[in-house]
């Protein structure tokens, strides 16, 4: 869960950064800033949701 926050956290700040370089004019930063919101940001939502819903691999028989 703590994973999950932290990783939301670094996807706002790439989201941020998205527009930050588009206005730069910094097409590779925001690409790179795009690839980044979109891993970082789709692996904390499902990570929080998995948390929330009660998943997992259950552990021994």
């Amino acid at each position: 869960m703590v994973v999950g926050i932290i990783f939301l956290i670094i996807a706002i700040l790439c989201l941020i950064a998205i527009f930050r370089e588009v206005k730069r004019r910094n097409f590779f930063g925001a690409v790179y800033a795009l690839i980044a919101f979109a891993v970082l940001g789709w692996f904390s939502i499902m990570t929080i949701w998995d948390s929330f819903n009660g998943g997992g691999v259950p552990v021994g028989s």
